[in-house]
């Protein structure tokens, strides 16, 4: 019998997307396959909806807006399966998604986690800003893609049509062992949103396991769908969770270097807001810092982390190479 997946779309407020993208997933030309929607206190009629157009689909309520990471933590002690694909509410799957996944999860018992390409709903010859090709970090712990630097998309012209371990899946469509989840404890609650699955595959690779790039397997993502890429809250979490990853996982001797340099890096970001007019941005980078300084001290890890060489990990600064050096493209920054 083929091994269970249970594909869980966490949804907060997605009504509309759930009528349209929820039946491609049921479509799912995988034999044994549960669909979960768990719906993190949606104040619009989501519940409802789900209830009356998808009867055989698992509905779990979490009572209260949990975020991202505790939504899934919440919900996943509640889902026995072999494997779980996390999966955005605005994410578009073609029937045949599951099985090259499965197939490399089943062949290879030190994967953990698997990302399959993430291309633009909008573009679909075109990569899409959540994972791409899959999920690189730089020295100061900016993350980046196979496909995707910091705002550029590169056009999908099979550049990266090879299976890869990476260093993070995308939480818009993980791949993810079900053991291997909860042997890591699931998400760090305290992310809420943004990076908590940079955060788990960090800790999974420095547990001996692996994350891959499945680029057999393809799905569209519109993106935004929860928090805009404008919005002031998403530029929050995601410069003070990039500095909570770092304190959680650096191996000691390089923690103090690494985050004073990310901490200039973040200053030099603040001031480019401020020359733009994003005052609320800049703002939100601030914020984050304060948060970070204030309680940094209780997510170090209680034992001391070995300086790893990772999959994915670049040890150079892509704001550098970015910015400085004109370097637009992956394949211009990792040579292989």
């Amino acid at each position: 019998m083929s091994p269970k997946v249970s594909v869980v779309i966490l949804n907060f407020n997605t009504s509309t997307l759930l009528e349209q993208l929820v039946p491609l997933v049921l479509d799912s030309d995988y034999p044994n396959l549960e669909v979960i929607i768990a719906d993190n206190a949606s104040t619009d009629n989501s519940v409802a909806l789900c209830r009356s157009l998808f009867p055989q689909v698992r509905m779990i309520e979490t009572g209260v807006n949990l975020g991202y990471a505790g939504g899934y933590n919440h919900v996943l002690k509640q889902v026995e399966a072999d494997y779980y694909v996390l999966l955005n509410s605005d994410v578009e799957v073609p029937s045949h998604w599951l099985q090259p996944m499965v197939a490399l999860a089943e062949a290879e018992a030190d994967i953990a986690a698997i990302q399959p390409t993430i291309l633009d709903y909008y573009h679909k010859s075109r990569f899409e800003y959540a994972g791409a090709a899959g999920g690189w970090i730089d020295r100061y712990g900016y993350p980046f893609c196979r496909g995707r630097v910091f705002h550029v998309l590169e056009e999908q012209q099979e550049q990266y049509a090879n299976q890869a371990d990476i260093f993070w899946a995308s939480g818009a469509a993980m791949f993810i062992r079900a053991s291997d989840f909860h042997a890591a404890g699931g998400f760090d609650q305290h992310f809420f949103a943004h990076m908590e699955e940079i955060d788990l595959c960090w800790r999974l690779q420095l547990a001996g396991k692996r994350i891959v790039f499945c680029p057999e397997s393809s799905v569209y993502h519109m993106g935004g769908g929860t928090l805009s890429h404008q919005s002031a809250q998403k530029t929050y979490l995601n410069f003070r969770n990039g500095l909570l990853l770092l304190e959680k996982n650096l191996a000691e001797e390089l923690r103090a270097k690494v985050i004073l340099g990310r901490l200039f890096l973040d200053g030099i970001a603040a001031v480019k807001f401020i020359l733009t007019g994003k005052l609320r941005h800049a703002w939100a980078i601030w914020r984050a810092h304060r948060y970070f300084h204030r309680n940094r001290r209780r997510f170090r890890p209680e034992h001391p982390v070995a300086a790893t060489r990772l999959s994915g990990n670049y040890s150079g600064s892509i704001v550098w190479d970015f910015y400085l050096r004109g370097k637009r493209r992956f394949r211009d920054i990792v040579q292989h």
